[in-house]
């Protein structure tokens, strides 16, 4: 088993750990998958030591531990660690994802797939991803450094996503697509085909993206302005 340890202990921490513990029931009841590059990737299973967060609330260090985890500390526990054990960022902000990236250097991080998402051929995932339950990829996607995809999303073909990007439950996002670094997509929103989202917009919660979205905007809407 690969050591392991979840920035953050907040809601999506905690929803990553449950990512982890998925993968794992799953490792022990079937074998890797050695001749597929993109489900070996997600193969291995973890040993999770804990979660650290430099101020965790009061309310998550009682539900990390109802879990049968702990807290091993803030960042600096992380970094005093031996080099081989692994890391994901458990954290939704696309900022804050891009300053711990940055300040763990090139310590390893982990690629996280639930077992239940669909891949297609050539999908390939940048260090740190994190896809969710029910989530859909179809063929030919490129996932840059610490991308978050959550619950129940669907990307078409033909997508890329930067670094640190966060696509919240539900999101849609069709072919040709390219979604810039450090983007937010609030849940249920929707991204029409061959449009670019620049680095570090937020879309809204629900809107519905048919135009080229400026860096650093926030659009809302239907359609989304």
């Amino acid at each position: 088993m690969t050591p392991l340890v979840i920035v953050g202990c907040g809601g999506f921490g905690r929803e990553v750990h449950d990512v982890v513990d998925a993968i794992n029931t799953a490792h022990a009841g079937k074998s890797a998958h050695p001749g597929d590059p993109v489900r070996a990737v997600a193969a291995p299973s973890w040993e999770l030591l804990g979660y650290v967060d430099d101020s965790p609330s009061q309310r998550n260090l009682e539900l990390v531990d109802r879990r049968g985890a702990r807290v091993l500390g803030g960042l600096d526990a992380l970094e005093k660690l031996p080099r081989d054990v692994a890391y994901v960022i458990g954290i939704g902000s696309p900022r804050i994802k891009a300053r711990i990236d940055a300040r763990l250097g090139d310590r390893p991080a982990a690629v996280l797939l639930h077992p239940t998402v669909s891949t297609g051929f050539d999908v390939r995932f940048g260090p740190g991803s994190v896809v969710c339950a029910g989530a859909v990829l179809t063929t030919n996607i490129r996932l840059g450094r610490h991308v978050h995809i959550n619950l129940l999303c669907s990307i078409g073909h033909d997508v890329t996503l930067g670094d640190h990007v966060s696509i919240n439950p539900l999101v849609a996002v069709s072919g040709d697509v390219d979604i810039e670094d450090r983007v937010m997509l609030g849940t249920h929103s929707a991204i029409l085909q061959t449009l670019r989202v620049g680095a570090d917009a937020t879309v809204g919660g629900a809107a519905l993206v048919v135009k080229d979205v400026p860096a650093g905007t926030v659009v809302k809407g239907v359609p989304a302005r």
